[in-house]
């Protein structure tokens, strides 16, 4: 009988501690939030090096979900930095619907 409290009671505690949240070790990956001065920055290289090779689409047109494929596939023919890139990405995702 002893034997079986003891399992229920060792049962109950890991149950009660698997429901608690865990706190957690891992580092948050830094997240950059670029200035008002990239975001500009951003806009002229969003006009200048996209709009060289085609019609400017309307950053409103689309997700933010949507202009990560898009930039990560033009990025590369645009031979944007990454900086540059992020800078675009921000600027893109900034204008207001």
């Amino acid at each position: 009988m002893k034997k079986i409290i003891a399992v229920a009671s060792f049962t109950a505690v890991l149950l009660a501690s698997s429901c608690t949240p865990k706190a957690t070790t891992a580092a948050t990956p830094a997240v950059t939030v670029s200035t008002a001065e990239q975001i500009a920055q951003g806009k002229t290289i969003f006009e200048n090096s996209c709009g060289r090779c085609h019609k400017l689409p309307d950053p409103t047109s689309r997700t933010s979900v949507q202009w990560v494929g898009i930039m990560n596939s033009m990025a590369p023919k645009a031979k944007l930095t990454d900086e540059q890139h992020q800078w675009v990405y921000d600027y893109i995702v900034s204008v207001k619907k």
